[in-house]
């Protein structure tokens, strides 16, 4: 059902209760990891510049005092917009993002002795503040997650729209073999990181209305539930649109994306395991494809099977990016060589696509664990929002954003550590770029919304009152829907529901419909309470027996 307006409820002051009067939780949890996480990120951009060049940068304080202004600013937008919002998002991000500042400012102190320094660093922090707060503007602005639903198509055509958009003449650019920039003035981004989460909100808003016939419909092949073609055409035609437009643009790594959210969004949806059997075999068909069809795709494939032979390792590209991270990798040890004391920099690119090895030679292997961890407390906590909230779409929504996330790590990992062949996708939050760090900010928000009404307490309402929310539930009937009411239409009438909740104990409702309507509007009835039944003998009226 569609949203409708509030209006007066007879017997509230207003047509919604105040949500004031609803436990409001402190968030002191939240605030007390914010303290620690921004402990961790600005101690250890203090230790790489004493360890480095003795002394405190000298704008040290101004950042410092920066970057505390922007996590206590979404601190307190949080408390005020989504105060019932996951409490430990937030702060693991600033913690990523944090560390990633101090280890690309720990590059940038390499770089001054080079002929060609740089200053990575204040650029990463510009686009926190950007990023932060276009996620803020998200838990401000989206006041209910299900609002995306209704642009389900339109999100198809944007993602679209970003993955083609490099391909267009004098606005796309090629850096490093790769067709996926675009130069907006002085700034250059990847859509393809934006195009994700339309990808997203396209694929859970078609999924909840298709998923029973997905899941149901359709022949079994060899075991297998598979849907009817007409039922998934037109997920699988703007799958495979994207995945080709992006190996025109030689970008494998977020075609890999691309594909393992459209198979896991599939799965969740229908929960059938058959869909990931199924993916997993039009994956290892797509590599063997790519590997004989694609020269570059073939080149991954012999830096990863054959790192260390001298040819590959010599060759242009070859494999001495990724042997010198396993180099470092080794010198970080168990507990690494400290802040400042490694040699992350004879690695190229180890500020972007490496920066994973850069933070293994320095912090070793316990810290390499310990930064996976609060990923995978973020991405927990993303499921955990999915299995909380009440409606179709925002479960698969909250689900797929972070299955993204934690499909992107793998891949990032995997690849600098020879798991599997380089992709070149970059670390959330810690590597240098603003694209992605804008983008995964950008899911943070969705999150921290969705877990707001995941975690929502439910009213109860009394007498004469109303639900808050002014929403009705979807058509999904697993919706957390709110009841409301309509203001009167033209001509006197009252065109919506107004629902008067009975005492405790009332035994029957009688129906009453509104006043008079005009002939174009649809009348909804209200239900008001009627006197309950006199309590039986030997009852008083509470329901207990009385005794003589």
């Amino acid at each position: 059902m569609a949203a409708v307006a509030q209006a007066p409820v007879r017997g509230a002051g207003s047509s919604a209760v105040d949500e004031a009067r609803l436990p409001r939780p402190a968030r002191r949890a939240e605030l007390g990891l914010l303290v620690v996480a921004l402990a961790i990120g600005i101690g250890a951009y203090a230790l790489v510049s004493i360890k480095v060049v003795d002394r405190l940068p000298g704008d040290f304080y101004a950042q410092a005092l920066g970057f505390v202004a922007v996590a206590l600013l979404a601190h307190l937008i949080l408390r005020w917009k989504a105060p019932y919002a996951d409490q430990v998002i937030l702060p693991a991000t600033i913690a990523l993002n944090g560390v990633g500042l101090a280890m690309i400012y720990r590059l940038d102190l390499a770089s001054q002795s080079s002929a060609k320094p740089h200053d990575l660093a204040g650029r990463q922090l510009e686009w926190t503040a950007i990023a932060v707060i276009a996620a803020l503007a998200v838990v401000w602005f989206l006041k209910d997650h299900r609002l995306l639903r209704r642009y389900t198509y339109i999100a198809m055509l944007v993602g679209l729209g970003l993955v083609v958009l490099p391909l267009i003449p004098h606005v796309g650019r090629t850096i490093n073999g790769a067709h996926i920039w675009v130069s907006i003035g002085p700034l250059s981004l990847q859509p393809a990181e934006l195009a994700k989460i339309a990808f997203a909100i396209f694929f859970a808003g078609y999924l909840v209305t298709h998923r029973d016939t997905l899941a149901l419909a359709g022949p079994k092949v060899m075991g297998l539930q598979l849907p009817r073609l007409q039922d998934l055409g037109p997920i699988l035609v703007v799958w495979a649109a994207s995945i080709l437009v992006l190996v025109a643009e030689t970008d494998l790594g977020t075609s890999l994306l691309f594909f393992g959210l459209f198979v896991a969004m599939l799965y969740i949806a229908t929960q059938r395991f058959s869909w990931v059997l199924i993916g997993l075999v039009l994956m290892g068909l797509g590599a063997v494809f790519a590997a004989s069809a694609f020269a570059h795709v073939q080149v991954r494939f012999d830096i990863w099977l054959h790192a260390f032979d001298s040819d590959v390792y010599n060759a242009a590209p070859g494999s001495g990016q990724l042997v010198r991270g396993l180099f470092g990798l080794a010198n970080g040890g168990l507990f690494g060589t400290g802040w400042g004391a490694g040699y992350p920099y004879l690695v190229p690119y180890a500020f972007s696509d490496f920066i994973y090895t850069s933070l293994g030679e320095e912090l070793g292997l316990t810290g390499m664990l310990a930064i996976l961890m609060v990923y995978l407390i973020v991405v927990q906590r993303g499921l955990r929002t999915a299995l909380g909230v009440r409606d179709g779409f925002g479960k698969l929504l909250a689900a797929g954003l972070a299955f993204t996330m934690a499909w992107q790590l793998f891949v990032v990992v995997g690849g600098v550590t020879r798991l599997i062949p380089l992709t070149g996708l970059t670390l959330p939050f810690v590597a240098q770029g603003g694209s992605s760090l804008l983008a995964n900010w950008l899911v943070i928000g969705l999150l921290l919304r969705i877990s707001d009404s995941a975690r929502r307490p439910s009213f109860a309402p009394e007498r004469g009152q109303v639900a808050p929310g002014g929403i009705l539930p979807d058509d999904d009937p697993s919706g957390p829907g709110a009841f409301a009411s309509a203001p009167p239409t033209p001509g006197g009438g009252t065109a919506a529901t107004e629902i008067v909740l009975p005492d405790p104990g009332t035994a029957a409702t009688e129906i009453v419909l509104p006043g008079e309507l005009p002939s174009s509007t649809t009348s909804v009835p209200s239900v008001r309470p009627t006197p309950p039944p006199p309590p039986p003998p030997g009852d008083d009226a509470t329901g207990e027996v009385t005794r003589g």
